[in-house]
């Protein structure tokens, strides 16, 4: 659709209606369609077809803006720039997780293994692929969660923050092991663990095999967190070198100077 070089501004009266109504993207090209339509003679319907399929897809644009803010995400990396190939996870079980049937199933995914083996990059993406199917997700360091229980239990609400937490289809913890676990943290892992078991899905990555948790944490704690984590879970043991490593010794790792 093209629209004429000059338009006639939207009437007044029609504007504050689509104003009432709330329809900011087929007001924003309200005029231009108008004008089109009457200088192409549409069918009235066709008029209104165009602008109720720009409200529309402006509101999914909207509604996919949002909940990418929400996830918190830590770069906002997807599969467009992900190398399948050079993941040790298999690219059969990479296309599997990707179908994101283990999260309409509630099921949970941990992704373990050394540094730099492509542990976050795997759950972000995939993160960006569950908010793409209109799910929201909730990501948190392991830091993160520790912070949050301090903060809500001065005033007996940790309760409802976890709550809250776990409204989202898909919560990711990353990076569990990476540093010492104090008490605050791993209680928040088990807290959002066990409100998540069988209700929602939680991915987890970590340097560690579940089964080392209890390095990180009281062995009681630990093993009830495991116990309610692997319960439904998909385990996927990432190995080899670190990428990032890999690509700073080929000279990769920056663009070059003039």
């Amino acid at each position: 659709m093209t629209a004429p070089q000059t338009c006639t501004p939207l009437n007044p009266e029609v504007e504050a209606l689509m104003k009432q109504l709330r329809l900011p993207h087929a007001r924003a090209i309200a005029a231009d369609v108008l004008a089109t339509a009457r200088s192409q003679r549409w069918d009235p319907a066709d008029a209104l077809t165009a602008l109720l399929t720009e409200e529309l897809a402006g509101r999914a644009r909207s509604m996919l803006a949002s909940r990418r803010k929400s996830a918190n995400f830590p770069t906002g990396k997807t599969f467009d720039v992900w190398d399948e190939t050079a993941s040790s996870i298999p690219v059969p079980t990479q296309h599997a997780l990707q179908t994101l049937e283990w999260v309409q199933r509630r099921e949970n995914l941990v992704v373990c293994g050394p540094a730099g083996t492509g542990k976050t990059f795997f759950l972000e993406a995939l993160g960006q692929k569950v908010i793409e199917a209109g799910m929201p997700v909730a990501w948190f360091s392991l830091e993160q969660l520790g912070t949050l229980v301090r903060a809500h239990r001065a005033d007996d609400t940790l309760g409802k923050a976890i709550a809250k937490i776990v409204r989202a289809e898909l919560v990711v913890i990353d990076d569990v092991g990476l540093l010492p676990v104090g008490a605050d943290a791993a209680e928040g892992l088990y807290r959002v663990v066990e409100a998540a078991y069988e209700r929602k899905s939680v991915a987890v990555s970590s340097n560690l095999h579940p089964s080392g948790f209890d390095e990180l944490m009281p062995k009681t704690l630990a093993t009830a967190t495991v116990d309610r984590l692997l319960h439904h879970a998909h385990l996927c043991q990432t190995s080899g070198d670190s990428v990032r490593l890999a690509q700073a010794l080929a000279g990769k790792g920056v663009t070059a100077l003039n």
